[in-house]
């Protein structure tokens, strides 16, 4: 069985040339585990404390803005060219490699804002050395409730969470990936387990039926396919 995210389960299959699976074809999917809600944050020299300050300001300050991600072809890359697509900017993406590289920079200043996940960026929201913008993802968060999501504020129906699902190969017969099913649904009513993932910033899946998970599947697909080709992101 494979645990997976958003990557090898929905985004890589548009991202890679030569890939040698289909997310939607190649998987007997068990069960969808939840999804990590997503960030977005400046440092606190951009002078906009909420989405529409953001945005008017990029809009009047073409070349000034900056955002900052993990790396080419990664959600926090995507999630730079949605917002831009979704707000009329230009925002320059500027790749490093990994999230520890990119947050120092935004941390310095040298870059103005990045989306990243809400359990990295608390504590220095908390420290007042990141400003908060706004949730991405479709709901608000338990760690910051009184945060808006984008969505919320004018951008309908934006979200780049991170999401996490079981899969196994596709031929597993029905008892086995119910019988899987069934085992995980147990493992995660664990109270002990349902706190560490709260504690990782995870938000449960409400659907955790193994259709529940292939609908999810094949709706994330296409989004990210269409995004991915518009603005012709490639990795090889």
């Amino acid at each position: 069985i494979l645990f997976g995210t958003s990557g090898p389960l929905a985004i890589n299959v548009s991202l890679y040339k030569k890939q040698n699976y289909n997310p939607e074809t190649s998987f007997a999917p068990i069960i969808r585990i939840g999804h990590l809600p997503n960030i977005l944050v400046v440092n606190p020299s951009v002078p906009a404390n909420n989405m529409q300050e953001l945005i008017a300001y990029a809009q009047k300050n073409p070349d000034k803005l900056s955002y900052a991600s993990s790396g080419n072809g990664a959600s926090s890359h995507l999630a730079g060219i949605l917002f831009n697509r979704m707000a009329g900017t230009k925002i320059m993406h500027i790749p490093y490699k990994g999230t520890g590289p990119a947050l120092n920079d935004l941390l310095g200043g040298q870059v103005s804002m990045s989306f990243t996940d809400i359990l990295t960026a608390l504590p220095y929201i908390k420290a007042g050395k990141l400003r908060a913008i706004g949730l991405a993802s479709a709901q608000r968060s338990d760690a910051l409730p009184e945060l808006p999501t984008l969505s919320e504020q004018g951008l309908k129906g934006y979200d780049v969470s991170v999401f996490f699902g079981i899969v196994a190969p596709k031929d597993t017969p029905a008892d086995v990936v119910n019988t899987l099913n069934q085992a995980f649904k147990t493992a995660l009513s664990d109270p002990a387990i349902e706190q560490t993932l709260r504690m990782q910033g995870i938000v449960e899946a409400q659907d955790k039926t193994p259709q529940g998970l292939s609908t999810f599947i094949t709706t994330e697909v296409p989004k990210w396919r269409e995004l991915i080709q518009s603005a012709n992101v490639s990795i090889d």
